[in-house]
């Protein structure tokens, strides 16, 4: 079983381990406890947590018990960790529905069993807390954190903030305690927090516990892993569809293709290396293997079947587009026509109706497969063929418009 952190080191998960040694020593001797902690800041998780997503499932296979932890209770304050400005509160409501969505998107990686930090944190008497955790971190301590310092030295620091590295200390000796857990994983922007959570055990406890960072991902082009032009790439497809979602890992810098494979796939790291070898116009199918298996375990087979479908259709023959990000209208709008200006915006194609017009003025705009040149074109119901019209922007970004008559 410690053969786990060869795997993980392998694939490129393991950034930095608190006392590799010991921990080497615990995975030798038999099935670990180990957690990760999400805070419910929104409905979805995106693309970014699948980092730590799959390091749990690796754990999981090898025959460790991993815990997930929704932050209902850190969530009602907000990790100010790398952040300028304190954190929107969120209302106890929209924390709820907020994890009720995240649990779904969990239960695909996972049978692990998912916790409510809430469930103790609330219950925390406030001077027993100070008295029985607080007294074992020192103040000078906690602004050695960057982001405590940088926020005393700008707009200041909350004092329910200074409190976040105490909650989420407490849930791992919550933790410790209750379910034997004794690692918590997570990216290195929360080695700070995760420290303290080890240290809070030594003292309390007497025990060793250990920390695991992986590194925080960025593309080849510097950007944060998860994020595109257009905003974050989510895991629920209301969200981001499972055409959208397989269309971000086709689009995949040549340079990060093999990494994400090994970080984001199952695939034997051999024939992650084969794939990664691949150049030029054969390189094309190691990034569909990339985004058909993201989406598969994202979405399941059937929706990483139409993705794939839909891509080659969009790229290909045409002949199915059942899975392209789609707009359905009513076709009595047509009747008079309807300026590509309008559609190209109502379809989201393009921000605005003078980013509209700079596409079609550019040559990137497309309909049915032609190229449009003039602004002022009008669509009418004959450009519409079997009641569907197919937008495109560029190169890749597709737009899929059917008519629904209202009876």
């Amino acid at each position: 079983m410690a053969e786990i952190i060869d795997t993980l080191r392998e694939r490129g998960f393991v950034q930095q381990i608190s006392d590799e040694p010991g921990l080497e020593s615990a995975l030798g001797q038999g099935p670990i406890t180990l957690y990760w902690g999400t805070d419910p800041t929104a409905d979805s998780l995106t693309a970014g947590h699948l980092v730590s997503l799959m390091m749990l499932a690796h754990f999981e296979r090898a025959g460790h018990r991993p815990i997930v932890v929704v932050g209902g209770g850190t969530g009602l304050i907000g990790d100010p960790t790398g952040k300028t400005e304190m954190r929107q509160m969120l209302t106890s409501e929209q924390i709820d529905a907020n994890m009720a969505g995240q649990r779904l998107q969990i239960g695909r990686f996972l049978d692990a069993p998912l916790m409510n930090n809430a469930d103790w944190l609330l219950s925390l008497g406030y001077i027993e807390f100070l008295r029985d955790i607080g007294r074992h971190f020192s103040v000078n301590q906690l602004l050695q954190h960057s982001t405590y310092r940088e926020r005393l030295a700008g707009d200041g620091l909350n004092f329910i903030e200074l409190n976040y590295a105490l909650m989420q200390a407490y849930d791992f000796l919550y933790l410790y305690r209750t379910e034997g857990c004794t690692l918590q994983v997570a990216g290195s922007d929360q080695w700070f927090n995760i420290l303290e959570g080890t240290e809070l055990i030594r003292r309390a406890e007497g025990a060793e516990a250990y920390a695991l960072v992986t590194p925080l991902l960025t593309t080849a082009t510097g950007q944060k892993m998860g994020k595109t032009a257009a905003g974050a790439v989510w895991l629920d497809p209301e969200r981001t569809s499972p055409y959208d979602f397989y269309q971000h890992w086709i689009n995949t810098a040549d340079a990060d293709v093999e990494r994400f494979l090994a970080f984001f796939t199952f695939l034997p790291m051999d024939e992650v290396r084969a794939l990664g070898r691949l150049e030029g116009a054969d390189l094309r199918s190691a990034k569909e293997m990339l985004a058909g298996e993201v989406t598969k375990i994202v979405h399941g087979d059937v929706a990483a079947h139409e993705a794939r479908e839909t891509s080659q259709a969009l790229f290909g023959d045409g002949s199915d587009l059942a899975g392209a990000p789609t707009t359905e209208m009513d076709p009595t709008r047509l009747e008079t026509g309807l300026e590509l200006v309008d559609l190209l915006t109502e379809t989201g194609l393009v921000a605005s109706k003078r980013a509209a017009r700079d596409l079609i003025r550019q040559g990137g705009a497309y309909v049915n497969g032609q190229r449009v040149d003039d602004p002022g074109t009008v669509l009418t119901l004959d450009q519409f063929k079997s009641d569907v019209l197919l937008l495109r922007a560029g190169k890749k970004r597709f737009h899929r418009v059917l008519l629904r008559r209202v009876l």
